[in-house]
């Protein structure tokens, strides 16, 4: 099983990426990052997207309908944000223990699939070992 590191370099891999990382969305710090930052800093990057990733995290309201917020895990698997000119797909990551971590990877939006970058950021989520 992949850990941190080998995640983050077979995101990389996927047709468009520039940047991949793995953030704790309590801390907001990165736990590893690889390529290119939005705006040029990884550790800014992962501290806002971690303060939107703790917003879904936490929201009441994206439940399954019918159902209560789950204790352990986010309401959501996956979410996207596009911008003019690429994509950006957060995916929290499960754990046994309380999980609040997410993968991000930001893709090109001329060179990337989104479709794609989707099954195989949901993937390497399963796959990934923490620690």
């Amino acid at each position: 099983m992949p850990g941190i590191d080998e995640s983050l370099l077979e995101a990389m891999r996927l047709p468009g990426a520039r940047g991949a990382s793995l953030v704790d969305w309590i801390s907001g710090l990165a736990l590893g990052a690889v390529g290119e930052a939005p705006g040029g800093d990884p550790e800014a990057t992962a501290a806002e997207t971690a303060e939107l990733a703790r917003h879904i995290a936490e929201s009441g309201s994206l439940a399954p309908a019918g159902e209560a917020p789950p204790e352990q895990e986010p309401p959501v698997e996956d979410m996207i944000v596009t911008t003019a000119d690429s994509y950006h797909l957060l995916r929290f990551v499960s754990t046994p223990f309380d999980s609040t971590v997410f993968l991000h990877l930001w893709l090109d939006r001329n060179d990337g699939n989104l479709a794609l970058a989707r099954i195989r950021l949901a993937e390497m989520a399963d796959r990934l070992v923490l620690g």
